[in-house]
């Protein structure tokens, strides 16, 4: 795992210009603590900072190979898991290798394949390839979106990077954001539209997508998208598919030369995980490290409720001795999850998850103390349905994104001109549209059947983004390496055209996974209602937003007084925490995670010096 950054320009030498693209890749370096490299001909310039994971010594970036006298050079982010299957392919047509890794052979099969490579890769990647004879940038990413790529054009200068701060670090690149981006991050946050780049002429490249720039333009292209068509298994047959997809996703996610470890929770998904490492590590003959994370004195005050049904202490417990695992449980105390808060953010560039956030990258510093790669149960619950809006008959035909409540009362949070200039609620109900007008239908599909290929869709386009972007960004500021076998693209083009009623087999939710998962598990595991990612429960928290905020609030200098209209704050802050559990946004953010998420929006107009336009 990487950062990478460049830059392109036809009427500068860049040559002349290191300073610059050093600054722009220094702005990664979390991503990268172990080196740094850069890369800089007349017209192009290349930057990478390297989390060791594969090959210490012959994986160091840019790369360079050339063939019939053509120099290509990469920088890369990700980690391929068939990079065995395509070295025997590359050394069958005569090409050699100087090290061992991965990103040897992605840039040779680039070299050999051009963009056909791509429907060959099995992994999680961002990555960028100059071709010195051509004068192109060739920049891909991969099909569900888990590696960052932003870009921008600026006059004759094209510019990428893994995060907005590497772009916002040239001097082209101003952190405007007008009507658009605002309500991008007021009222469709901590979740973005698919490709938005927040800042003023940004873009990010889609999940599944390629772009070449050269002398003749910027042109795109998709070479993956879902695809729907009639399940072709029985029940049975689905069970052992999804297993066998599962389990080898694992086996492929467990290369590693440095430590590895998983993530548990005690539900369904991490304990699935951590069954499967843990049984293919005993083959190795490797104890399997597992880590959890909860909140000091969080038992004392945990509520249950129909989105967090209950604690996970005891079912972490409960499988990690099951599986005889060497566990660590982290507990973050309440003051330091509110300071964490802007780091959080910086972490993102953006508002975001708020404590949600904040949690996990207090979290993954203390896993990079032994563990450098984690695997995390992500993206179970959008691929096999886990949500109650997939699940639960009302839930599922609501109006909006699902996960989006009391989006009115969110609104009266602003000034009135600026929701005059945004147009909330007809912004969130046109990008919704969007969406749903590019759901891949199945002709013959029952209301029901169809109305759940749509939030499928939605979950894993927008949901699940976030999701992915939280753990990647949150995971790397730390150094830590996330992997997410649940996002392997074989299992996710499988488990799309899985009917409903296989999904809910058994009348549970992800009851497909629950069957193809027994025997793996505890039967009391296998059982387990879903509970989400943990928060804390602690009032001391509540008190220190709500504290934090009206301190921000009584500062007439804070630039959060151009968006926010006081008085309603103020009626936010004072608020009893009983008055209102519904969540703002999914299933954590309540009136707590919004008053952080505001916390969060005055920083980011701070430290950003946002230009609002």
């Amino acid at each position: 795992m990487c950062g990478i950054t460049g830059w392109v320009d036809w009427n500068r030498d860049l040559t002349q210009a290191r300073s610059i693209l050093e600054q722009m890749t220094q702005r990664l370096a979390h991503r990268g603590p172990d080196a740094a490299g850069f890369w800089m001909s007349k017209h192009a310039a290349l930057g990478h900072r390297r989390l060791v994971v594969i090959d210490p010594a012959g994986g160091a970036q840019p790369m360079q190979r050339t063939r019939g006298g053509q120099r290509f050079v990469i920088v890369y982010n990700g980690e391929l898991y068939n990079t065995v299957e395509l070295r025997q392919d590359l050394s069958a047509r005569g090409y050699t290798f100087e090290s061992q890794s991965d990103t040897e052979v992605l840039l040779l099969a680039y070299m050999e394949w051009g963009a056909g490579c791509l429907e060959r890769l099995n992994g999680i990647f961002a990555f960028a390839v100059w071709d010195e004879a051509q004068q192109s940038l060739f920049l891909a990413r991969d099909r569900l979106g888990i590696k960052p790529l932003f870009w921008a054009c600026r006059g004759s200068a094209f510019l990428f990077g893994s995060e907005l701060k590497a772009l916002l670090a040239h001097p082209l690149v101003e952190p405007a954001v007008d009507s658009e981006g605002l309500a991008e991050v007021l009222f469709l946050g901590p979740s973005r539209t698919p490709g938005h780049g927040v800042f003023q002429g940004v873009s990010e490249l889609l999940p599944g997508t390629w772009l070449r720039h050269s002398r003749e333009g910027t042109r795109t292209g998709t070479y993956w998208r879902l695809q729907s068509m009639p399940h072709p298994h029985n029940l049975q047959e689905t069970v052992a598919s999804v297993r066998d997809l599962f389990i080898d996703s694992v086996r492929r996610q467990l290369v590693s030369d440095v430590p590895i470890a998983t993530l548990l929770s005690g539900g369904l998904d991490s304990s699935a995980i951590t069954a499967a490492a843990s049984y293919l590590k005993a083959q190795q003959k490797e104890p399997l490290l597992t880590w959890s994370v909860d909140y000091r004195e969080n038992d004392r005050y945990f509520k249950s409720s129909s989105f967090q049904p209950d604690a996970d202490a005891p079912w972490i417990r409960r499988v990690s001795a099951a599986l005889g695992t060497q566990h660590r449980e982290v507990l973050i105390a309440t003051n330091e999850l509110a300071d964490a808060l802007d780091d959080a953010m910086r972490a993102r560039d953006l508002p975001g998850m708020a404590d949600i956030d904040a949690s996990l990258y207090l979290f993954c510093r203390r896993i990079k103390e032994e563990s450098t790669v984690v695997l995390s149960g992500e993206c179970a619950d959008e691929l096999f349905g886990g949500y109650p809006w997939y699940y639960r008959e009302p839930d599922l035909w609501q109006e909006g994104f699902p996960w989006l409540r009391r989006l009115e009362q969110r609104i009266r949070l602003f000034r009135p001109e600026v929701v005059a200039a945004t147009k909330p609620a007809e912004y969130v109900a046109m990008r919704l549209q969007e969406s749903l007008d590019e759901v891949p239908r199945l002709p013959g599909e029952d209301p029901p059947a169809a109305r759940r290929r749509e939030i499928s869709y939605l979950n894993l386009r927008w949901f699940m983004a976030n999701l992915l972007d939280r753990k990647d960004r949150m995971a790397m500021a730390a150094g830590v390496e996330a992997r997410v076998p649940f996002c392997d693209h074989r299992l996710v083009e499988y488990v799309w055209n899985i009917p409903a009623e296989f999904k809910m087999a058994g009348g549970r939710e992800k009851g497909i996974l629950r069957e193809a998962v027994a025997g793996l598990l505890p039967p009391e595991v296998l059982q387990r209602r879903k509970s989400p990612y943990p928060k804390t429960h602690h009032p001391a928290y509540d008190q220190a937003v709500r504290r934090r905020l009206a301190s921000i609030l009584d500062d007439p200098a804070a630039p959060i007084h151009q968006l926010v209209d006081k008085a309603a704050v103020l009626q936010l802050i004072s608020r009893s925490p009983e008055s209102d559990s519904t969540p703002w946004y999914g299933q954590l953010m309540g009136d707590p995670q919004m008053m952080a998420f505001l916390i969060q929006l005055n920083t980011w107009l701070l430290e950003y010096r946002v230009l609002l336009r």
